[in-house]
């Protein structure tokens, strides 16, 4: 598995010098091998989930070529805190290699908590939920602005706040961005509606249609302007009636239609194929009564 080359951001750089960042084993002063049984994830870490088939390819390059990259970490009380390079102590483990390379540093919490977001952003690891976490810890822990933040991740003020705008949306509307099945273009244009229970009706109509951003964005217009508020009723109705008609069908014994109109109205359209079969049917009304 060949990794993607992304170069260091500012922020990074100024944190971890990036002929740390690059070192292999042995080729740098102060990289030395620790036990993983010694070495723990950081809690605060912004990325949660981690691509099990992409894990496995890295497990087979280390049991190959070993760990190339040091991972960089602090020491606590009675372990060490992984700061960079969770995904490659992830894979160790799971090649069953008893130790790995490591630079152990301190730092204060605001920097541990920048270094892995910013490693992660330059890897593409984040999905953009936990982007958004993270931009947000950063706010809220640290009391910084969102243009600071934004210079520590080499990333524009606006993208930050528009990344920070996907928290509004309803969370089942999130874990669908996370799972990829909908896109980052589709979210921001469900942030329009303001009815977190509609963003999730809109999405799932996103998904089952297979809308494109521009589509989206055309459907939540409808819905802000009035023409589509009905949607959601008829799809309702529409499975409401249909049992219904079944349960009516039974009974009867012949074919029923519902037609529900606006106002509770309708109609019911009872079929028959013969004069026989229309006056078994009317003699069965009469029994009823």
């Amino acid at each position: 598995m060949v990794a993607k080359k992304t170069g260091l951001g500012k922020g990074l750089d100024r944190l971890i010098p990036a002929d740390q960042m690059k070192s292999s084993v042995g080729e740098k002063e102060g990289v030395r091998e620790i036990r993983i049984a010694e070495i723990e994830p950081n809690r605060k870490q912004p990325r949660k989930n981690f691509d099990e088939d992409a894990l496995l390819e890295l497990a087979e390059s280390i049991k190959q070529f070993g760990v190339i990259q040091p991972l960089i970490v602090q020491k606590k009380e009675n372990h060490y805190e992984i700061i960079a390079g969770e995904r490659r102590w992830r894979a160790a483990k799971q090649a069953g290699i008893k130790k790995v390379p490591v630079i152990v540093k301190e730092y204060t919490p605001q920097e541990v908590m920048e270094i892995s977001l910013i490693e992660n952003i330059q890897r593409e690891d984040l999905n953009p939920i936990e982007e958004a976490l993270a931009f947000k810890n950063l706010l809220e822990e640290f009391n910084l602005k969102q243009d600071e933040v934004a210079e520590r991740v080499s990333k524009s003020r606006t993208a930050v706040t528009n990344s920070i705008r996907l928290l509004k949306l309803n969370e089942d509307v999130q874990q669908m961005v996370i799972d990829g099945m909908i896109s980052t273009g589709h979210a921001r244009a469900l942030l329009s509606l303001e009815d977190k229970e509609l963003q999730k009706i809109t999405a799932d109509k996103i998904f089952d249609e297979k809308l494109s951003v521009r589509e989206t964005e055309k459907l939540v217009k409808d819905i802000q302007n009035g023409k589509a508020k009905k949607k959601r009723p008829e799809k309702v109705n529409s499975f409401i009636y249909k049992d219904i008609e079944e349960k009516i069908k039974a009974i009867l014994g012949t074919k029923v239609t519902i037609d529900h109109k606006a106002n509770n109205k309708g109609k019911i359209t009872i079929e028959y194929y013969s004069n026989d079969e229309l006056e078994r049917i009317v003699d069965l009304m009469e029994n009823m009564r």
